[in-house]
């Protein structure tokens, strides 16, 4: 029954307690009034932004007056998003660097490429999505819709984390961190949800692999969010906050959730949470599972810090 409730309220655009729905856009999301300004001078990461939510994603930021750092492994395609929101937003500030989130090297060069440019970080949004219909594997032999969606974004995530602590405790001003998840996170059964069959199927299931990349995104940020609440206690900074958002629908309505948890002062204080049409929402049991997010975090980790020792 409460699914249906849920459907019929996607479906008919109801606005949720946040007073925004599946109808809402990100312009009218992210829209200022008196109560509502956006701080300067604030930096975001956007991970497949060269195309769909993505770009809607970047072009509303930019709107916004957020300087914009679009990672790309085609960095021609990317330039060309950025020339398109410069004919709205004239004066955004966009910077365009290479990189693939199936190569952990490429990574690694466009954080230290990143960091090197000396800017803040207080957004960071973990967007790009890939899904492979027949079986594709990285350079270091892993299936490649699950290293990409997840294991990129999992490196990406911990390389710069410290780089958000150290802007939240320096501008007063907490940061964020979206992982875009989708519905079908629940379709994964607990039995096959394990870190090796998962780079290294045995069977490959395109829909599979795609549901378990988006479950596994939602149960990092949740972990981080609690290792973070953790550190936080001990220390004087503001918090950064980790949100996971479902999108669908066109690319204005679908990149509205993640501007929301990006922008809007009602998510402040909210942590490592499921965000559905820009309301907070419930997400299966096992993206809520305590200890099979902890043991997928120090499993993935372990993995990492292999991959990054090899000669």
């Amino acid at each position: 029954m409460q699914s249906i409730k849920e459907a019929l309220r996607y479906l008919m655009g109801f606005a949720g307690p946040s007073g925004f729905g599946s109808s809402s856009t990100a312009d009218q999301v992210t829209a200022q009034d008196s109560s509502h300004s956006i701080p300067p001078n604030l930096t975001a990461i956007i991970t497949g932004a060269t195309s769909g939510i993505g770009a809607e994603t970047a072009r509303v930021l930019a709107k916004r007056g957020l300087r914009l750092i679009i990672p790309a492994r085609d960095v021609k395609r990317a330039a060309e998003v950025r020339e398109r929101i410069r004919r709205e937003s004239p004066t955004a500030e966009i910077v365009v660097i290479e990189m693939d989130l199936s190569s952990i090297a490429s990574i690694r060069r466009f954080c230290a490429r990143f960091l090197a440019l000396g800017l803040p970080l207080n957004i960071l949004i973990n967007n790009a999505g890939k899904f492979c219909r027949r079986p594709q594997f990285t350079d270091d032999k892993y299936e490649m819709t699950f290293a990409t969606n997840y294991l990129g974004h999992f490196i990406l995530t911990e390389t710069l984390i410290e780089k958000m602590v150290e802007t939240a405790r320096e501008t007063g001003i907490e940061g964020r961190i979206i992982n875009v998840s989708s519905i079908i996170h629940k379709w994964v059964k607990r039995d096959g949800f394990r870190l090796s069959n998962m780079l290294k199927p045995k069977d490959y299931n395109a829909t599979t692999a795609y549901a378990q990349s988006k479950l596994a995104n939602i149960m990092h940020a949740k972990e981080i969010a609690r290792q973070l609440k953790v550190f936080l206690m001990h220390c004087e900074t503001d918090c950064i906050f980790f949100l996971t958002s479902r999108l669908l629908k066109t690319p204005s309505q679908g990149a509205s959730t993640t501007c929301y948890v990006a922008l809007n002062p009602q998510v402040q204080g909210i942590s490592g949470k499921y965000f559905v049409d820009c309301n907070e929402s419930s997400c299966s049991s096992l993206a809520d599972d305590e200890i099979a997010a902890q043991n997928l975090w120090k499993e993935t980790r372990t993995l990492v810090r292999r991959l990054i020792s090899k000669p």
